[in-house]
């Protein structure tokens, strides 16, 4: 601890305390700007020959506020301090208005409201302290270190405030994460005719976005227009991301087409608006454009884009990106890795994501997470495993409750009983989900008596993702009787979801009870229900083909349809029986329609007839693949030698050489 001269404006023998390591703040590096050495002491930094051989006419005011900016621009914060003593033991001039804003900020940022304290005294005593620029720093310093109500306090009892004192306040609100109340103080500013500038409308416009409130962020919107304000960079970006928080994208693309220039700020806002609303396209079009205007994307512009090319059929976009970043030597920091290794993962390329994880020298919970839940999807749970296991024993990263539910779902992937329970018992605060998946688990391995007390004791008997999971194992495993048990539990607890009627209809048309099921095609009808309609989608040239159940809509139907028969007549030649079981599908319309016109089947023909032998087929579907599909497409890669990966609603299906990677569980 130091003992510094007060200021005074007679400069009498009052005392500035300075503790050196308040709060434990890690102490910064010394600066080479003033001084040949690094071992002279940070309180006789000034002492300096260099300093003492400057004229006395250039000492002045300015001159040591100079050298306070110096060192608080490059993060010497004890130098701040260490100078300002100096200035006050030298005597020769007084600190002045531009001095204290600088001194309080540097005891802001080094956690020391003990400093911030003595310098609200100097403020006094010097007669700065209903100062615009020194008030403000009070208000920010107490509001950082002390209570957002002091500042609050100080706020009120200032006579004379500006647009910079208003605004640090708001922004203090926001920091608490009280938007109302900062969006109060901009009425009130504005009310009390207070100039309004682009920091106060921006940040006042930031705290509409937090609460998302469109009717309230428009009325600033006005504001801003009446004000001249509308254009200003700073302002129309806050309007553009408040309009995608409050969900008015249209509103967002009309501020941005309207502004006449835009920053990379600007371009990664309305990129990151269309890929969250689902325009992927639309997001990757801007991203094109903002290439070809000579922008550089940074760090949030490729983790706003790359969702878009999560995809199995957006896998292209994605490797062109990431060859961009390559090519023009984009700095691939973790945010950015981890986004290229989830886009890999989820457009079907697990070996480049792997690829990618291997060669990451730093590596962060999301990369381990990102990898161990993408071996799953990928059918490769005891990978995932693995990967937590190395965490455990050689990785000093902390896992958290998302890095135990993917290594929970690799377990179930990989039908790891005691692991699993292991696993989830270190979940602390569990959700339905990983419950959803202990059940998934203990329903693959076929403990159904386990999976059962599971539930009752875990009180979970009327959670629908619950119950699903158990209905997957028991149609893994083929328990008609119970399922139908747990089809009709879906149906009370969900009387509004068609899909549960459709269970229990093609559970009853297997059983060949068709009075059953006309009476839940007419259940389904009276209610006004909708079942849902299988889709499967392929691209072939930068175009997206999508099927439907029984399609004879594309142009190349015919040459489609013949290649399926084709096909059959080869799998009945190798002994292949279709399986008529639908008793545990959702989609009525499969079971109706002839098996070889169901819509991964079209896409899987059409990518045959359209590409190159050997050429790996890749496509995807809006619900799950029916039984009978899946053992065709096992047959179908073992007859072309060529690898079918079929993306369905819970997991990717690699299917090499008459096999699949899920094991025949999905």
């Amino acid at each position: 601890m130091y003992v510094f001269p007060s200021a005074h404006t007679q400069f009498q023998p009052c005392y500035f305390i300075y503790q050196k390591h308040p709060l434990n703040v890690t102490q910064c590096q010394h600066s080479h700007n003033l001084r040949n050495t690094p071992k002279v002491p940070r309180e006789l930094a000034l002492d300096h020959p260099m300093f003492d051989e400057m004229p006395v006419s250039d000492k002045d005011t300015f001159t040591w506020n100079s050298i306070i900016q110096a060192h608080l621009a490059s993060g010497d914060l004890d130098l701040v301090i260490s100078t300002y003593r100096q200035m006050l033991l030298r005597g020769t001039v007084r600190p002045d208005r531009r001095t204290l804003p600088r001194v309080l900020t540097a005891s802001r940022l080094r956690g020391d409201i003990f400093i911030g304290k003595q310098l609200h005294g100097h403020a006094f005593k010097l007669g700065f302290s209903s100062d615009h620029y020194v008030v403000s720093a009070l208000i920010q310093m107490y509001g950082s270190l002390d209570s957002v109500d002091t500042a609050r306090w100080l706020f009120d009892k200032s006579p004379h405030r500006n647009s910079v004192s208003w605004t640090v306040l708001a922004r203090l609100y926001i920091m608490e994460n009280k938007p109302g109340l900062a969006i109060d103080m901009f009425n009130q500013m504005v009310e009390s005719g207070a100039e309004i500038d682009s920091v106060a409308l921006a940040t006042a416009v930031g705290a509409c976005g937090m609460l998302q409130s469109l009717q309230q962020g428009r009325k600033l919107h006005q504001i801003a227009t009446n004000c001249g304000l509308e254009f200003n960079m700073l302002v129309s970006n806050a309007l553009l991301k408040m309009y995608i928080d409050c969900g008015s994208l249209k509103a967002a693309r009309e501020i941005f087409d309207q502004m006449p220039s835009k920053d990379v700020i600007s371009w990664t806002a309305i990129i990151n608006g269309c890929v969250k609303k689902g325009g992927f396209n639309d997001g990757l079009k801007l991203f094109r454009q903002m290439i070809m205007d000579g922008f550089k994307p940074d760090p949030l512009t490729l983790s706003s884009i790359l969702p878009a090319c999560a995809r199995m059929t957006a896998h292209k976009h994605g490797r062109e990106i990431h060859g961009y970043l390559l090519r023009n030597g984009i700095d691939l920091n973790l945010v950015v890795q981890n986004a290229v290794m989830d886009m890999y993962v989820k457009s079907g390329f697990i070996e480049y994501a792997s690829r990618i994880f291997r060669g990451m020298k730093c590596k962060d919970v999301v990369s381990w997470t990102v990898m161990i839940l993408g071996y799953s999807l990928h059918g490769q749970g005891q990978h995932g495993v693995h990967l937590f296991r190395m965490i455990e024993t050689n990785s000093s990263t902390q896992t958290d409750e998302v890095t135990y539910a993917a290594v929970l779902h690799a377990c179930r992937t990989a039908c790891m009983v005691e692991q699993g329970k292991f696993y989830f018992s270190c979940i602390k605060a569990s959700k339905a989900e990983n419950s959803s998946l202990m059940v998934a688990l203990l329903a693959r391995a076929g403990l159904f008596d386990e999976a059962r007390i599971f539930i009752e004791e875990h009180k979970l008997e009327r959670h629908v993702e619950v119950l699903r999971a158990l209905l997957d194992g028991l149609r893994n495993h083929q328990q008609p009787v119970p399922g139908k048990r747990v089809i009709e539990q879906l149906c009370e607890l969900e009387p509004l979801n068609a899909d549960n009627y459709v269970l229990l209809s093609n559970w009853y048309a297997n059983s060949a009870r068709w009075d059953m099921v006309e009476k839940l095609r007419q259940t389904i009808r009276d209610m006004g229900l909708k079942p849902k309609k299988a889709y499967s989608w392929i691209e072939f040239r930068n175009k997206v083909h999508v099927f439907g159940t029984g399609d004879v809509s594309h142009p190349r139907s015919e040459r489609i349809f013949s290649e399926l028969q084709s096909l059959v007549k080869k799998m009945e030649g190798e002994g292949y029986q279709p399986n008529p079981d639908f008793s545990f599908h959702d989609v009525e319309e499969e079971r109706e329609c002839i098996q070889i016109g169901h819509s991964e089947m079209l896409a899987v023909s059409f990518g045959l007839i359209s590409t190159q032998p050997g050429t790996t087929i890749r496509v995807s579907k809006n619900l799950r693949v029916c039984r009978n599909c899946h053992n065709s497409a096992k047959m179908i890669s073992k007859i072309v030698g060529r690898e079918i990966i079929l993306k369905d609603l819970n997991c990717f299906h690699h299917f090499r050489e008459g096999f699949c990677s899920c094991g025949d569980f999905w």
